[in-house]
């Protein structure tokens, strides 16, 4: 698979899956989540991804403090917007797929135990932010916000986009509007000094 290498200078998000170790999945359980493994689930890589990315690792990095490592499916995802308002769903699959939440029709168990099912919601009005993350072993959560416009668009990339949207576009200018959109996405992944202008924090507990 050939993709912008950039995708490998995004830090990674390091968990613990107590399900992936019962089932032997992997030796220790742990699971290192990549910035190229959202984007092979979202099917692509923008600026909602890249977000989405980033609110959750600051959550998980709030959430999980002194050397302790996030667990995969005690975790809760909750969003403020129902699935189909926008790209809610698109975030929420991200930030639910990073945290191993599932909702109604996530994995229900073994025995009472790894149950992932109930841990995705959506147009939760309890939510005072646009995503909130809940450890379910201590009841702590974060809720961010998220504001891609902290990394501006390049102003030809619309025109191009229209263009190739109508296929209007040649090959020279395909190919300059997936540079300058990937240059974007770029932009927010590899400085983990805007993260905190990114994702916001709303609200915590």
């Amino acid at each position: 698979m050939a993709y912008p290498h950039f995708y490998e200078q995004v830090p990674t998000i390091r968990t613990y899956d107590p399900l992936a170790y019962f089932l032997g999945a992997c030796d220790d359980g742990v699971i290192e989540i990549s910035y190229l493994d959202c984007v092979k689930l979202a099917g692509h890589s923008c600026p909602t991804v890249a977000g989405a990315y980033i609110m959750t690792y600051r959550a998980l990095g709030e959430l999980y403090t002194d050397g302790e490592v996030p667990v995969r499916s005690q975790i809760e995802v909750s969003l403020s917007k129902p699935k189909s308002d926008g790209v809610t769903g698109v975030i929420g699959t991200v930030c639910a797929y990073i945290c191993g939440a599932g909702d109604e029709g996530g994995f229900a168990g073994i025995g009472g135990n790894f149950s992932r099912r109930g841990l995705l919601r959506y147009g939760d009005s309890e939510v005072k932010g646009y995503v909130s993350f809940k450890r379910k072993d201590t009841g702590a959560y974060i809720t961010m916000n998220l504001d891609t416009s902290v990394v501006g668009a390049d102003p030809r990339m619309m025109p191009l986009m229209q263009k190739a949207v109508s296929g209007e576009a040649d090959d020279m200018e395909f190919e300059e509007f997936s540079r300058l959109w990937q240059g974007r996405v770029e932009s927010m992944v590899t400085q983990p000094i805007l993260w905190e202008e990114i994702a916001l924090i709303a609200d915590r507990g």
